[in-house]
């Protein structure tokens, strides 16, 4: 019999960040995954996560609701809360923003570029491996862990 696992609060962000990157690439077909989570990159939601104002956002919703979870009615521990709270500045850090500082001279990106889009792809490959873990038949269009 198979059973349903429950989605861990962390992966909700890996989850987000995939859907809108399989979005990108869905709209621009014969485009690669690192295009498309570079078109990531320039989006209002983007610069919300990397700006901390997603978890905030998050935060704030969690709090009126009382740390209640909506779907099993549980309340989320504390030790969630933390874990989350260190996602939103592991996140900060790794997809800082320098304006103007994108690609260099040569159209290679930036260490500090480089360093998001690596984030991005290691998200969204986290996303995959528990997607195919947990035995979600969600499509995964990115195919980043074959």
């Amino acid at each position: 019999m198979n059973k349903t696992i429950k989605k861990p609060y962390v992966i909700y962000l890996a989850q987000i960040i995939y859907k809108n990157i399989s979005n990108i690439k869905k709209k621009n077909p014969g485009i690669s995954n690192i295009d498309a989570i570079e078109g990531f990159i320039g989006t209002k939601l983007y610069d919300d996560i990397s700006s901390g104002k997603f978890h905030d956002d998050w935060f704030r919703d969690l709090e009126n609701k009382k740390f209640v979870d909506k779907e099993s009615g549980e309340k989320i521990p504390e030790e969630t809360i933390r874990l989350l709270k260190i996602q939103k500045d592991v996140t900060i850090k790794q997809l800082i923003k320098y304006p103007k500082l994108y690609y260099a001279k040569s159209s290679f990106p930036l260490e500090i570029s480089q360093r998001a889009i690596n984030y991005l792809w290691r998200m969204c490959e986290s996303y995959e491996l528990w997607s195919k873990e947990s035995g979600n038949k969600e499509l995964l269009p990115l195919n980043i862990i074959e």
